[in-house]
């Protein structure tokens, strides 16, 4: 169920079955030279539709501007900051818990907004702790990609994957979005690794067209969606045992 063409009646007709929601989470940014910029919340995006068409589960609208400072060397990219995307989330959860939405489930689409999104977990379980008022929720975050989505990944693109505008983020994004897909020469064919990156001005340094260790030219809507059915199933299964611990 789609919260955003749903009716209040509807939901609280579903509310006296569950009380699971997914929220799909990602951010606005650079994914190299053939990436889309909201390629992290369109891949969250989709696997949370797939989810919640498979199983009936209520779906938020998507949260799709996340933590990504470290992009805004690249024109298009936007962020929040830390402690604005932690209040987001905290005045998400807490909107829905109102109505008596008690497991939220973040399908996630960027590495960066893992330790914000955390964070703001446990300012949520504070509040009730320390006696603030609020209802006792749950919540936690996962990639979208997992086991099965994973072997995919190493059999399509093996070892060139990479970090960031990975093949697989970039094939699934395709895939969901077939009318937007770019191509571009992309020198040296696999991008390069660096341990570390700060600022958006050393990221950019390090990372001239914005990959991480990839080879998204090996990209195809065809192989996005292979991984978008073993996401849908990774996600499932993850979102069941969620409800049930």
């Amino acid at each position: 169920m789609q919260l955003a063409v749903s009716t209040w009646q509807e939901v609280e007709e579903y509310l006296r079955g569950s009380v699971g929601i997914i929220v799909p989470i990602g951010s606005v940014e650079q994914h190299g030279p053939n990436g889309l910029i909201g390629t992290d919340h369109l891949c969250a995006e989709v696997v949370a539709k797939g989810v919640g068409d498979a199983t009936g589960a209520a779906v938020a609208p998507t949260l799709a501007y996340g933590m990504s400072q470290h992009h805004l060397g690249f024109a298009g990219s936007a962020t929040l900051r830390p402690s604005t995307l932690m209040l987001v989330v905290r005045d998400v959860v807490q909107s829905l818990s109102v109505h008596g939405f008690r497991r939220f489930f973040f399908i996630n689409g960027h590495g960066g907004n893992v330790a914000t999104v955390t964070a703001a977990f446990d300012e949520i379980y504070a509040a009730v702790s320390l006696g603030d008022g609020g209802a006792a929720v749950r919540c936690r975050m996962a990639f979208w990609s997992g086991s099965r989505c994973k072997t995919i990944s190493e059999e399509l693109y093996p070892g060139v994957d990479g970090r960031h505008a990975t093949a697989s983020e970039v094939s699934l994004a395709q895939y969901y979005q077939s009318q937007h897909i770019k191509h571009a020469q992309m020198t040296p064919k696999v991008a390069a690794t660096a341990p570390q990156f700060f600022e958006a001005a050393d990221y950019r340094a390090r990372y001239p067209d914005g990959r991480i260790g990839s080879d998204p030219s090996l990209s195809s809507p065809e192989h996005g969606q292979r991984l978008y059915e073993a996401a849908v199933l990774d996600m499932i299964d993850a979102y069941k045992t969620f409800l049930e611990y």
